[in-house]
């Protein structure tokens, strides 16, 4: 029996060899390797393909498929910053699902956080496929002309995302989670601490906190803060101080956000959470880094990001997917607690 070492050394197999192996044609072969077989081939039909590719350490030839094609299985992830533990997450769950389809994936990231990047493209529509882009980071997309390609957006206003195709995360479910836990615990004073971002998913989470709380007897100021631990603390303890009932509770955009107005109450001398319930958004490694640790709603960024990326394959296959939301839910910790007696 041949040693790995000498099959190494002997002629490349070709799809024919799979074939004939498979007992299959090359067109059938083609199909399956190049994940085009579902309503073409049965699965057995397939999985007996994809054994005989194993068996026989068959690797498609790529550049040549490509060149075929006319595609560059190119995608370009367009985010707000690569600093952002979120986005890493999204990178890691699209990268996973185009990497099973032969895609490579490029980060765009804009500079501070939002707004347009210098194009790293003498052409995006020659360099790339498709794109898959953050709401938080669409004016990119006008840099590259992102929109010309095949675009999906993620978390964003499927009714301002130019026809594409969008992929979300529940946020407005995630904060009536959020206002269900602080009414429950008999908080009627609420200050929203919000992310001062021009962006949908910001917007939502002010909507949805607007109709959560109406007509439920609870008070609610709003106050803007940039996306930063410090911006957050300022802001956070200018607001506690200011004249009239101290709030009870700080319901944040994110983490961040959260992280900071923990950091207000402390200076002020103030308990958490019992002076003060404090919830975040995201669940970030923050979350449970600061003591005590947040009430904050998970988002499952990978998965997220694994959606988008299938979403923008479908596209380029030729396919229009629907809008899809992914589910969130709340995780309450040790930031939040009952509302101070006689508040």
């Amino acid at each position: 029996m041949a040693g790995p070492q000498q099959e190494a050394a002997g002629p490349r197999p070709t799809s024919r060899d799979v074939a004939r192996v498979a007992g299959v044609s090359q067109a059938t072969v083609s199909l399956v390797l190049g994940d085009k077989w579902r309503g073409r081939v049965a699965e057995p039909t397939a999985e007996r393909v994809r054994a005989a590719a194993r068996e026989l350490g068959y690797r498609p030839n790529i550049a040549a498929r490509n060149l075929r094609l006319g595609r560059t299985r190119t995608a370009l992830l367009v985010v707000p910053a690569l600093t952002n533990e979120f986005f890493a997450r999204v990178y890691t769950g699209a990268a996973r699902v185009a990497a099973r389809h032969g895609f490579g994936v490029v980060l765009y990231p804009s500079p501070d956080g939002v707004g347009p990047a210098r194009d790293p493209f003498d052409s995006a529509r020659a360099s790339l496929d498709g794109v898959l882009a953050s709401s938080m980071a669409s004016e990119a997309l006008a840099t590259i002309r992102g929109d010309e390609l095949p675009l999906v957006m993620l978390d964003s206003d499927p009714a301002g995302s130019r026809g594409a195709t969008t992929v979300n995360l529940d946020i407005a479910d995630g904060i009536r989670q959020v206002t269900e836990h602080l009414l429950g615990l008999g908080h009627r004073r609420v200050l929203h601490l919000a992310a001062d971002v021009d962006s949908w998913t910001f917007v939502v989470r002010a909507r949805a906190l607007a109709a959560a709380l109406d007509g439920t007897g609870t008070s609610v100021r709003t106050v803007a803060a940039p996306l930063s631990v410090e911006s957050a603390r300022t802001v956070a303890e200018t607001a506690l101080t200011a004249p009239g009932p101290r709030p009870t509770a700080i319901v944040c955009d994110d983490d961040f956000l959260a992280a900071g107005a923990c950091k207000a109450a402390r200076r002020l001398g103030l308990r958490v959470p019992e002076d003060l319930s404090v919830t975040g958004f995201d669940d970030l490694t923050l979350a449970t880094a600061v003591e005590p640790e947040l009430t904050t709603v998970r988002l499952p960024a990978e998965e997220f990001g694994e959606r988008g990326m299938a979403s923008l394959l479908a596209v380029l296959d030729g396919h229009t997917p629907g809008t899809e939301t992914l589910p969130v839910h709340l995780v309450p910790r040790g930031s939040t607690g009952p509302a101070p007696s006689g508040s």
